[in-house]
């Protein structure tokens, strides 16, 4: 007797068909699983044979082979209970596969026939869909992520026996449906908004250019000066999300086994906040099984370090190529996998060890020895790659006290880089590109075009700063930010003086009082 069931499995981010063979043949029981599966796919074989009988069916008595198609690539986790319990049960003749269309199975069995949540079923139920399945059978938690998926249908089960009265066409089970668009219109949250940070107008405009452009920032200033404060605050005024950009975040959290429970799309840009004493491998991400780092699963949001001297100079290096090409591939023996990491990164810093160097208030304590080390530890390479460089400073007692009402809040600096992002999605149409922080090469050299007037100014800062090509390079894409923030077709003078402001780490006055 033989079945076909089809399950799926992932590399990555990525979903592909699995099919689960199941043998029931006369000779001395055994229980066999085959095709290049890891401990937990082998340590199924208990759990499906317990579940089965505990549900009130029969496990033949017989010699049981499964065999999990193709051979020659590796299988991970648990999510093939539910394909092969059915598979023996259908071989059996215990449940009928209807024939109305593809069937796919997924979900990981208790001992006592009850289905348990799986990771990573959004990116499988994009593959199903792919692959002309018609239905998608998936535990009772995953089934609102699951039907995201538009044109499959998604039927949820809480175990063994109700899937087996479904199948058998005596007890249907109801169909998962959720309004996904719907999801994406919801009311942003309003915890952090720009309008609570008082004064500071300099930071405020330099994330709003962040945000319009999607470039890089760092902040420097002493303890108390608002820096944690501003990033916090950073996504609430990024471009609402896509349904494309929704999906891509969500099958990143749920591979990673971060998805909250009970939500079946994310509807908000990701703020992740990984401490200083992070990993390289927590932030790029990897492990034995490679799972996503910090910074994919700050994809389409914001990644914000805080202290960033206090993180390992390892650990920064490893953010220096995810940073630059937007994506990190995690290499491993037996496999590499890569994810996407197009994210806006944020850091800051205090400008030393005590945190009060060009302080006017409070003396620092540290040498200038001691200023230039620790401000060494962050590499000259990552700080190429980060656009925009802001010293912050304390706000005046004055600013808590403005008058004419309070500052300009979250909603109305969203409407202006909405309508920036807007100008660069219809001139970049069709090149893959979404934002002026992702030209490269001759597209910066077409669209980032000077005039005689700009082009001296920028050679001028070239060689007095010693910049590298990389920060000429981004000097000419937040400049074009600028200009297209003021509506302006051309860059002028003023949008690359500001632009060059906005290099202060660069300039060689940092470590003059």
């Amino acid at each position: 007797m033989l079945s076909k069931i089809h399950s799926f499995s992932l590399h990555g981010i990525t979903g592909f068909d699995i099919e689960i063979e199941v043998d029931i043949s006369r000779g001395i029981p055994a229980f066999e699983i085959v095709g290049l599966a890891d401990m937990a796919v082998r340590e199924s074989k208990e759990r499906v044979r317990a579940a089965i009988r505990n549900t009130g069916f029969e496990f033949p008595l017989r010699r049981v082979t499964v065999n999990l198609a193709p051979a020659f690539v590796r299988k991970e986790g648990s999510s093939f209970d539910l394909p092969i319990a059915v598979g023996i049960l259908h071989a059996t003749g215990q449940v009928q596969i209807p024939e109305r269309g593809r069937i796919g199975f997924l979900g990981e069995l208790s001992l006592d026939g009850a289905l348990k949540p799986v990771n990573g079923v959004l990116p499988m139920a994009l593959r199903a869909r792919a692959s002309g399945f018609a239905e998608l059978v998936v535990p009772f938690e995953n089934a609102l992520e699951a039907a995201v998926v538009e044109g499959l249908d998604v039927f949820p089960v809480r175990g063994l026996a109700e899937l087996a009265l479904h199948l058998n066409g005596e007890r249907r089970v109801p169909r998962a449906d959720v309004d996904t668009r719907g999801l994406l219109t919801a009311e942003r949250s309003t915890l952090f908004d720009f309008s609570d940070v008082k004064g500071q107008e300099k930071a405020k405009r330099a994330l709003e250019i962040a945000a319009s452009g999607g470039h890089h920032c760092m902040m420097i200033g002493p303890p108390g000066s608002g820096k944690t404060m501003l990033a916090k605050r950073l996504p609430s005024i990024l471009p609402s999300l896509t349904y494309d950009e929704s999906v891509e975040i969500t099958m990143i959290h749920s591979v990673a086994g971060t998805l909250p429970p009970g939500v079946s799309l994310v509807s908000t840009r990701p703020f992740r906040n990984p401490l200083s004493n992070a990993s390289a491998a927590s932030l790029s991400g990897g492990g034995k099984l490679p799972k996503p780092g910090e910074i994919s699963l700050a994809h389409n949001g914001v990644l914000f370090l805080d202290e960033l001297p206090e993180f390992g100079l390892h650990v920064l290096d490893a953010l220096r190529q995810p940073l630059e090409d937007g994506c990190v591939t995690v290499s491993r023996v037996n496999s590499k996998v890569t994810y996407p990491a197009r994210t806006t990164f944020i850091c800051a810093a205090n400008p030393c060890k005590c945190g009060y160097y060009r302080d006017s208030r409070r003396a620092c304590t540290c040498t200038p020895t001691e200023i230039k080390n620790y401000f060494g530890r962050i590499s000259g390479p990552l700080l190429d790659r980060i656009d925009i460089q802001i010293e912050v400073r304390l706000p005046e007692y004055s600013a808590f006290y403005q008058g004419g009402g309070a500052s300009e809040g979250s909603d109305a600096i969203r409407e202006r880089v909405e309508n920036t992002r807007r100008v660069q999605k219809e001139r970049y149409a069709g090149m893959k590109i979404y934002s002026n922080a992702q030209l490269e090469g001759r597209l910066i050299e077409r669209f980032c075009a000077l005039d005689g007037g700009s082009r001296e100014m920028l050679r001028q800062a070239y060689e007095k700063l010693a910049l590298s090509a990389r920060a000429h390079g981004r000097i000419l894409k937040v400049a074009r930010t600028i200009a297209d923030m003021e509506g302006s077709d051309a860059i002028r003078e003023d949008h690359i003086a500001e632009a060059i402001g906005y290099r202060s780490f660069d300039r060689g006055d940092w470590y003059t009082a």
